[in-house]
């Protein structure tokens, strides 16, 4: 059974870093395009950053450049956020999202194929000001 089970989120203030996890089961990272999405309360989920595992090209939403770095340890079968200078916009349920030979990182993060995707349930970043 394909699994992915996020972890990190938490409370934290402006200014703070925290970092995410995403630990994979039921399948590797090979091959795969991976990416962490978010989701604010009256809001459109939005593409945060997703990876291409194999190539390890990367794409950051503008709003997280120079503040988010994605990153994958496939020896655990884990992937990564980590994201510093945090921002109260920055507030939202974080999700990780997977694709076996998915789209190149940026349509992911866009949009493309996220209904053939793998989910997890999501984690709660809170950022106050």
């Amino acid at each position: 059974e394909v699994q992915l089970v996020e972890s990190g989120g938490g409370l934290v203030q402006a200014g703070e870093s925290l970092r995410l996890s995403c630990a994979a089961s039921g399948f590797t990272f090979d091959d795969y395009t991976v990416g962490w999405f978010r989701q604010a309360p009256g809001k459109e989920r939005e593409g945060v950053s997703c990876i291409s595992i194999s190539g390890s090209s990367t794409y950051y939403a503008d709003s997280v450049k120079g503040r988010f770095t994605i990153s994958s340890d496939n020896a655990k079968n884990t992937m990564y956020l980590q994201m510093n200078s945090l921002k109260p916009e920055d507030t939202a349920v974080y999700y990780c999202a997977a694709l076996l030979r998915g789209p190149s990182p940026n349509y992911y993060c866009s949009g493309y194929d996220l209904l053939l995707s793998s989910w997890g349930r999501g984690t709660q970043v809170t950022v106050s000001s």
